[in-house]
């Protein structure tokens, strides 16, 4: 008999299964195909477009690419400053709009604000969480929320006070030696003084696109814990107002509209969230609310090569509140440009994806313009039949949102995850079948592709399978890990997820949870037919006994 090893690893899971295929030939092939599509507005937008944010071994490399944006982002610094001196002098008599003083423009604004966000602050705003990023005390692949909720924790001084406040109504949350814990604490060690102090965030980069990486931070915990609990207070007041920070659907239906009609103009800032400042905030929000989010903001950022920089803006992309302050003032700004210029319609904001009736456009860019907003031309469109928000495209009220590669295909999985974008591509339009330019390419590619693998939807395909009208057999899936989570961490995420604070749930029956580590290579496994649904997106070369002759 076979002896049997004790340490004999599963084959099943060594063995890659995402195939390499031939890169270079379907790049080749993509742009030929790309090349060679007649002219229309869906094609010709997709030809400049597609190979946009494109990165391999022969684009700029990644440290020239991070370079670039920390110095666009320190130049966008320079601006901020000079905006923060501009706010602090104008005079109220200064025509923001024609016949608007500023004075008058500037109360009408606060009032609004005033209007959706209070006065005062509601101790439910200081009531946060925490995302699964990386902070300054923890790394992404340690960044689960349940574990920031108890051991290490950074944070700055002026939050102290304000996370002390939100303790002394959490009964079973608490500080002890430094560090966060279930349960109380002795009185005299509870204080968030005892953790430890830090004095801003730290700057890192992501990739953007084939010139330059966008620059994010890397917020100290309890910072991001209390902006959280802000960010979901503002989100929660606007959707009041119309405004729906969940949902990017309906700024994505009002710019296919304003394609069509002409009515609406779409509107993008460049490095709208970078170019917040001080001063700004003080001006527009009420005080009490200025001087919180003052307190629990980073004043300062550690960047590469400069060492801690004070910052002239307010918040950066990493901030737990940016998004939603951005949406809040380009709301408020957008309204009273509306209200100014006696403009009538529909104003929606996502973020910096600003839609307002055609009318308020350029008013509106000059107020932004004077606020220290710069206005991205070529993605802001108020005439013509092009309109863009929220990643939807259009053109004459035809959907042409293209598809983009972003990196060399390598792998089964990366050719899925491209045919797949292709095929939903080529359903955008009005005809019963898929557009037959795509099936070209598609019927090309595809035959690198395992037939086992094919026969995905659009619910559950993603990158493991390949979407067809084919019943479906198998998946590829990433290997993966469970890792248990401090089950002190997961009861306290639990409790402050209740919003009837009604009490706690016992701690006994806190829902098991498990962190996955998902490594980077793949297995096969069979397919869950019974999720399929057939997407009804059809080449026509796909129907049964079909027939293109005449």
């Amino acid at each position: 008999m076979r002896p049997q090893h004790k340490n004999r690893r599963r084959p099943s899971i060594l063995r890659n299964q995402n195939k390499a295929v031939p890169a270079d030939d379907v790049c080749s092939i993509l742009e030929a195909w790309i090349s060679e599509l007649p002219h229309s507005p869906k094609y010709d937008y997709l030809k400049g477009i597609v190979f946009s944010k494109y990165v391999d071994a022969n684009t700029d490399p990644a440290p020239v690419r991070k370079n670039r944006a920390i110095e666009k982002w320190l130049g966008q610094e320079l601006v901020n400053a000079e905006t923060n001196e501009r706010l602090v002098t104008t005079e109220p008599g200064y025509f923001i709009l024609p016949g608007v003083r500023w004075d008058v423009f500037s109360e009408w604004v606060r009032a609004y604000i005033a209007r959706i966000i209070g006065d005062t602050i509601p101790l439910k705003a200081l009531k946060g969480d925490f995302s699964g990023g990386a902070t300054t005390s923890r790394r992404r692949a340690a960044g689960h929320p349940a574990r920031k909720f108890v051991g290490k924790a950074h944070i700055t001084e002026c939050a102290v006070p304000w996370f002390d406040l939100f303790l002394t109504d959490v009964s079973i949350w608490s500080i002890e030696k430094g560090q966060l814990v279930l349960g109380n604490s002795p009185e005299e060690t509870s204080s968030a003084s005892s953790l430890r102090m830090v004095h801003g965030s730290s700057m890192f980069t992501v990739p953007k696109n084939s010139l330059i990486d966008r620059v994010c931070c890397k917020e100290p915990d309890i910072n991001m814990f209390l902006q959280k609990g802000t960010g979901d207070y503002f989100r929660r007041r606007l959707r009041k107002f119309g405004i729906n920070l969940n949902d990017q659907s309906r700024n994505k239906s009002l710019a296919q509209l304003g394609s069509l009609t002409g009515s609406l103009a779409t509107l993008d800032l460049s490095s709208a969230s970078d170019s917040i400042c001080y001063e700004l905030v003080c001006h527009f929000l009420p005080i009490q609310w200025s001087s919180y989010l003052d307190d629990i903001r980073s004043k300062s950022v550690l960047v590469d090569g400069v060492g801690e920089h004070l910052c002239e803006m307010f918040s950066s992309m990493g901030n737990g509140f940016t998004f939603e302050l951005e949406s809040l003032l380009f709301f408020a700004f957008a309204k009273a440009t509306a209200y100014f210029t006696g403009t009538k319609g529909v104003i929606s904001v996502y973020g910096d994806d600003i839609i307002v009736p055609t009318k308020v456009a350029v008013p509106l860019i000059e107020v932004l313009g004077y606020l220290g907003f710069k206005t991205n031309v070529e993605k802001s469109f108020w005439e013509g039949p092009f309109r863009e928000s929220c990643g939807g495209h259009y053109h004459s009220g035809t959907d042409i949102t293209p598809f983009f590669l972003r990196s060399p295909v390598k792998t089964i999985v990366d050719l899925i995850h491209l045919l797949n974008q292709i095929r939903l591509w080529a359903s955008r339009g009005e005809s019963l079948f898929l557009d037959e330019n795509a099936w070209v390419i598609w019927d090309l590619l595809s035959e690198l592709i395992p037939r086992s693998l094919w026969g995905g939807d659009l619910l559950s395909a993603g990158k493991s399978q390949l979407i067809s009208p084919h019943y479906p057999k198998y998946r590829l899936m990433p290997v993966s890990e469970q890792k248990s989570l401090p089950v002190e961490g997961r009861y306290l995420s639990s409790m402050l997820a209740l919003d009837d604070r009604k009490g706690p749930p016992p701690i006994g029956l806190v829902q098991e949870e498990e962190e996955e580590i998902v490594f980077p290579f793949y297995r096969r496994k069979p397919a869950k037919r019974w999720t399929w649904h057939d997407s009804g997106m059809y080449f026509l070369a796909e129907v049964p006994d079909s027939d293109t002759s005449d």
